[in-house]
């Protein structure tokens, strides 16, 4: 029977980000990061573990040491000699970002390879989490040794929440992504896509279409769109619920994240799908309106409140 945890799997990199000049500021950050973050923020009383695996560099120990201090473990998640995180850097124009990466070689990229630490860590968890980047940065042998591992754990009872963040420069083709996120989806039980990532990979022509063609594997499923309206499916049904404008936004980095944060924190709290996503839109708008990919707890939590 699943425990009471929520368990996140990926990569949480370096982040550098509010360049002044010749300086930048660091932090920690990372798509199945910024959500367990929100998540942990909304849903404190949980264990929250973050899965991956760690450098033994003094960047590492910082990362592992920022998550204690903040609430979140990081379980039997490897510490690999020699290893060191990735590293990105978030670039400006206006409130809209873009990312230069340095990833290649991270440490992140080994978190399959020790099969039975993966496996210990997803046990007896309420949730279990990961993403399309989360596959992404995996070779093919290293993901069907996750996807079994996220399968061990839902048959024990875990909820398997995934978003198929798709970006594909980290894919070697679009073919390679799609076999590779339907693999994921037949493990799913809430599926947080976002359209234009759907449109890219799938060629979907509207949400609606998203949605119809994920139904055929997820029960309860969240479209995603920007500003637009996230379209909630579930038991053969479909709602819309409204975004929320931010007339002046000061950085979007991480919003969809903390949308699926605050929306698997409602979840977990009994809210209904169409209650969640209200929460959930409340808790990316209040984070557009910082910068960098992580808001403090207290602004989520007075957003997820509402």
């Amino acid at each position: 029977m699943a425990g009471t945890g929520v368990a996140s799997i990926g990569e949480c990199m370096l982040e550098l980000s509010g360049q002044t000049g010749p300086n930048w500021r660091m932090g920690f950050a990372g798509d199945t990061f910024n959500m367990l973050w929100a998540l942990h923020a909304l849903s404190a009383d949980r264990p929250a573990t973050y899965v991956s695996a760690f450098g033994d560099d003094p960047f590492s120990q910082g990362q592992i040491d920022f998550f204690a201090e903040n609430g979140i473990g990081i379980g039997s998640s490897p510490v690999i000699a020699g290893a060191r995180p990735g590293l990105y850097a978030i670039t400006l124009t206006g409130a809209e970002r873009s990312f230069t990466y340095w990833r290649s070689d991270a440490a992140a990229r080994q978190l399959a390879s020790n099969p039975a630490a993966l496996s210990k860590n997803l046990e007896n968890q309420a949730l279990v989490y990961f993403s399309g980047i989360t596959l992404a940065i995996l070779d093919e042998a290293a993901r069907a040794t996750l996807l079994a591992a996220v399968a061990k754990a839902r048959s024990a009872g875990s909820l398997v929440a995934f978003d198929p963040n798709y970006r594909p420069r980290l894919w070697r083709n679009r073919v390679e992504a799609q076999v590779a996120i339907v693999e994921a989806l037949a493990v799913t039980d809430i599926a947080l896509p976002t359209f234009p990532d759907e449109q890219m990979l799938f060629g979907d022509a509207t949400p609606q279409a998203t949605a119809e063609r994920l139904g055929q594997l997820v029960g309860e499923i969240v479209v995603k769109n920007g500003e637009a309206p996230a379209l909630i499916a579930q038991g053969g049904t479909r709602r819309e619920v409204p975004a929320i404008h931010v007339a002046a936004p000061a950085d979007t980095t991480g919003a969809g994240d903390s949308f699926n944060g605050g929306y698997l924190a409602a979840r977990l709290a009994s809210h209904d799908p169409l209650e969640a996503a209200r929460r959930a839109h409340r808790v990316a708008a209040a984070v557009v309106q910082v910068r960098g990919a992580l808001a403090p707890f207290d602004t989520l939590r007075a957003a997820f409140a509402g």
